[in-house]
């Protein structure tokens, strides 16, 4: 089990949301593709939450972001952006290349197929 970090911004807002993600897999280092689509979905869920778009059990999609990642002292953050807003998640003790090439794979996996955002 471990903790990260969410910030999220609303578009026309000046304040941050913040909010402590408990996620309930192993550390960054042993993440598979599975477990960084979990991160994900969870990081979009506070999002939905900040932006009265959808309670705690609603489905989210990965479809239609921009994200990068991005070194940090304390490893790596996640930065999305999308058209209501933008949310900044981590750190995460994980080299960049690596956690890219695995959003890279589950945002083009396509499994989200009956999940709407």
């Amino acid at each position: 089990m471990m903790t990260f970090d969410v910030e999220v911004l609303l578009k026309g807002t000046n304040e941050v949301v913040a909010e402590t993600v408990t996620y309930d897999g192993p550390e960054p280092a042993g993440w598979t593709d599975v477990d960084v689509r979990e991160v994900l979905l969870s990081i979009m869920r506070v999002f939905g939450r900040a932006s009265g778009d959808s309670a705690d059990g609603d489905e989210v999609s990965l479809r239609g972001l921009s994200w990068i990642v991005t070194d940090v002292d304390s490893g790596v953050t996640i930065a999305i952006e999308i058209p209501s807003g933008a949310v900044g998640a981590g750190p995460f003790d994980l080299p960049a290349d690596e956690l890219t090439q695995m959003i890279a794979r589950v945002i083009s996996s396509g499994t989200q197929s009956s999940e709407v955002h």
